[in-house]
Parts: C-alpha cells; sequence; structure tokens
C-alpha cells in the first residue's frame, strides 16, 4: 500500500480566524532546543575547569623570599617596584592559579600580613611564591 499524497501535498495551508499565523520567530521557538537538566552545562563546565595545586616552598625558597621581604622593607621609603608571583585560591573548588603583579610596593601591612601596591591591589604574604626586584 504505496501513497504518494498526490491528493493533498499541492492544497493550501489552512487559515483560521480564531487562530492568526504566528510569526516565524515565535514558530521557531517552539521548537528551538532547551536544556532539559538546568545548570548540567554549568556543573561540566566547572568540573573540567582546570586548577593549580599550591606549591609548597623548600627551605631555600623560603629564606629567599624572606631575604626578598627584608630587602623590601628596607626600601619601602623609595616605593620599589616589584613583580611578585603569587597563589590566589579559587572560590569554587580545591586549588588556584598562580599569578604574576608588577607595580610599586606602597606598605607592608603587618595586622594583615600584606604587601599593598600604590594602586590599593594587596597581595597575602602567605601566598607570595617569588619575589622579584624591577631594577
Amino acid at each position: 500500500m504505496f501513497h504518494d499524497y498526490s491528493d493533498i501535498k499541492d492544497m493550501g495551508r489552512p487559515y483560521y480566524d480564531d487562530f492568526p499565523c504566528m510569526s516565524r520567530h515565535d514558530r521557531a521557538a517552539q521548537f528551538a532546543p532547551f536544556a532539559a537538566l538546568t545548570g548540567y552545562d554549568d556543573a561540566v563546565s566547572e568540573t573540567a575547569r582546570y586548577t593549580d595545586c599550591r606549591h609548597v616552598l623548600d627551605e631555600d625558597g623560603i629564606n629567599r623570599l624572606n631575604s626578598q621581604l627584608c630587602r623590601l622593607m628596607e626600601e619601602l621609603s623609595e616605593r620599589p617596584e616589584i613583580i611578585a608571583v603569587y597563589f590566589l585560591p579559587d572560590k569554587r573548588k580545591a586549588g588556584g592559579s598562580y599569578n604574576v603583579k608588577r607595580g610599586a610596593v606602597r606598605i607592608i601591612d603587618s595586622y594583615e600580613n600584606t604587601v599593598v601596591f600604590t594602586d590599593g591591589s594587596r597581595i597575602p604574604i602567605a601566598d607570595l611564591y617569588k619575589l622579584e626586584f624591577k631594577e
């Protein structure tokens, strides 16, 4: 039993007064894909996002960082330009990222244990990984 639908394929679309024609935009919205699981794509992308683990300084690295911090405290009046590599913990998952901050240091806040730059940004001393002076 084969039907080629020749009896109806050339017929026009029926028009009704009670149901006006839909615009193409509205008709397309009916058949648009949707996210069956709300938030699933965000959860997958968050899981796939890469974070670094915090590196623990060895004794030589700690001594080197302490000597650079002492030099920084001695030269604070000159507003020294430094390059600081520091660990920034991730707010959503374990780990974080290592960032580089270049700038002039205003003060070392001993109450909050932070290095304060002239632009107002702060880096906790506990998160410092490397410190270099721009010569």
